[in-house]
């Protein structure tokens, strides 16, 4: 029986426009180089955002210090607050209604993002989502002291829950470290979406549970699970 839906935000459950990868290319390439938003979306999303500014610096082959990529991490977040300030943030279709009817079977549900509390509220804002209403807690990469893909958003999302069942917690989002994530926190299902960051094909490089379209999509399978577990 499912207990608990994890869901990734941007890509996700937020239609942002891909602005947080966007904003992560601009900040690298204004320092000197010239990946591809391709490279950047591969090599970094769904993670913390200063260690995927890392992991896309790793791709030239070079060593880049600690002090490059907080200094590239800094103007990031400069540049994704000005792009946030302006920027019509809205949900991915079918978002609400999703939460809505895990609620009415009992399922709790926790949006889990690789962005910094502030930022993930910020978003949280812009849609008119409200915690404890819409759905039941936030947990973000600056909540924890490893981010994904280790476990410790999930249980700490399991914790705020109560659920204590790992295998009873689905985990969803649009890249590979998001279905590696819930993987390595057991969980009962770990899915990819392709409403986002990375298509099907990359998806399926981690071994998902499924791959969905549609958020909506997800019901069935919670539904499938849920009467097989009776």
């Amino acid at each position: 029986m499912i207990e608990l839906v994890v869901f990734d935000m941007a890509g996700t459950t937020v239609d942002e426009n891909n602005v947080v990868y966007k904003t992560v290319r601009q900040a690298i390439n204004a320092a000197g180089y010239n990946f591809t938003q391709e490279q950047v979306q591969s090599a970094g999303a769904g993670k913390e955002k200063s260690q995927a500014i890392r992991d896309v610096l790793a791709l030239d082959g070079n060593d880049h210090p600690d002090t490059e990529v907080q200094s590239i991490f800094a103007d990031f977040r400069r540049r994704l607050a000005e792009a946030y300030d302006t920027l019509d943030v809205t949900e991915q279709p079918g978002a609400s209604e999703t939460f809505r009817e895990l609620h009415s079977r009992g399922i709790k549900v926790v949006l889990n993002t690789g962005y910094d509390r502030p930022t993930a509220e910020k978003l949280v804002h812009k849609i008119g989502w409200v915690v404890g209403q819409d759905f039941d807690a936030l947990v973000t990469a600056s909540d924890v002291e490893t981010g994904r893909p280790g476990p410790d958003m999930i249980y700490l999302a399991m914790a705020l829950t109560q659920v204590t069942d790992a295998s009873a917690v689905v985990k969803i989002g649009d890249s590979r470290i998001d279905i590696e994530e819930g993987q390595n926190a057991n969980c009962g299902m770990a899915l990819g979406i392709t409403t986002g960051a990375q298509p099907e094909n990359e998806l399926l490089q981690s071994n998902p549970t499924a791959v969905i379209h549609h958020l909506r999509d997800l019901l069935q399978l919670v539904d499938q699970t849920s009467q097989l577990s009776r």
